[in-house]
């Protein structure tokens, strides 16, 4: 398997994610959530360093690309959370950033130049309009804040272990 551009993608924005959702549930369970996905994300990083220290060069303009479309996206979720908190529907932020940063890695699969991101960026958008509907219909930060957080890190480890070969790795060890 080549060398995949930008092997930490994933990973790191699921580590972010993850942190995002552990906030929401509150006391010591949020604690020792949010340092379980520290420490996955810690191991996959380890892993990832082992297994391709660099990664592949992007095509020419592609790291451009990727720093334009990360900035434009984090542009739109703080533009999107000040207007949301303003017209009082604050607890459509976390849900609607999801659904961002899901288009963002669809924009991005072309400069990646493989598909995985296509459906992580798929999956996040449908978790991120199942958020909105359930922060509409629900009281608290549960929901649309943990639910979402919690999903879009599990799903992009599980999305940044396909697209980098750790799974068919792990695959490849438990036959042996």
């Amino acid at each position: 398997m080549r060398a995949p551009a930008v092997p930490y993608l994933e990973t790191v924005a699921a580590g972010v994610w993850w942190t995002v959702g552990a906030v929401a549930l509150g006391g010591g369970l949020s604690t020792a959530v949010l340092a379980l996905g520290l420490g996955i994300t810690g191991a996959l990083v380890a892993a990832l360093r082992r297994v391709h220290p660099a990664g592949a060069q992007l095509r020419p303009g592609g790291r451009r690309r990727l720093l334009r479309l990360l900035g434009g996206t984090l542009a739109v979720i703080a533009a999107v959370a000040v207007g949301l908190g303003y017209l009082g529907y604050g607890e459509l932020t976390v849900p609607l950033a999801c659904a961002a940063f899901g288009l963002a890695l669809l924009l991005a699969a072309p400069a990646l130049e493989q598909r995985t991101p296509v459906a992580a960026g798929s999956t996040l958008m449908v978790l991120g309009a199942a958020g909105a509907v359930l922060a509409l219909d629900s009281a608290g930060r549960l929901f649309p804040q943990g639910l979402v957080g919690l999903g879009a890190g599990a799903l992009l480890w599980a999305f940044g272990a396909q697209r980098t070969g750790l799974l068919a790795e792990a695959r490849e060890r438990a036959r042996r």
